[in-house]
């Protein structure tokens, strides 16, 4: 009687578990396949990380050290995945048309739950900010993009950051996320 018991609360428990593997600070979102998902959100939910190193290490190549100071600000945390032969497209736009968001995310194994500064390695990582001079022939808007291709047979877990320059911490905005 006892092991049913147990049982029973094991089993009952086990569908929190899955969503449990990823940490207090990130909210996961499911994506759609050829269609988007639009989530608000605000940098006054986030934390500053203060340890940007992570970033230039060469495991990760997600933005040079030269850009740390775009990413001195709140940032906020998201987790999704990409199915296999996908592409995900992830875009942020500030809802104050003046504000300067910049976008980081990180593919890893779909066993793998990490989230920075604790990230060692990873699989892929890219990064959009804002130019520190203008391009010829190219206009800049606010919004900024970044895009991760699948072409393997595995599903794999994406984690997106959104930040600001330092000494932001609050600041609206709107991410949308297609699959293909």
């Amino acid at each position: 009687m006892k092991k049913s018991i147990y049982l029973l609360i094991l089993t009952s428990l086990f569908p929190l578990l899955s969503f449990a593997q990823w940490p207090f600070n990130v909210t996961v979102v499911a994506s759609k396949p050829t269609d988007s998902v639009i989530i608000s959100g605000d940098l006054a939910s986030g934390a500053l990380i203060e340890d940007l190193s992570w970033a230039a290490n060469s495991s990760n190549a997600c933005f040079p050290a030269t850009q740390n100071l775009k990413f001195r600000g709140n940032h906020v945390l998201f987790a999704t995945s990409i199915p296999p032969r996908s592409i995900l497209t992830i875009s942020v736009t500030p809802v104050d048309t003046n504000g300067d968001l910049s976008i980081y995310g990180y593919m890893m194994g779909n066993k793998e739950y990490r989230v920075v500064p604790d990230l060692p390695g990873c699989i892929t990582c890219e990064a959009d900010h804002k130019w520190d001079r203008p391009w010829r022939g190219k206009v800049q808007t606010s919004e900024r993009k970044i895009e991760f291709q699948n072409p393997t047979q595995n599903t794999y877990n994406i984690v997106i950051g959104i930040a600001a320059p330092k000494d932001v911490t609050t600041g609206q905005f709107n991410m949308k996320i297609k699959l293909n």
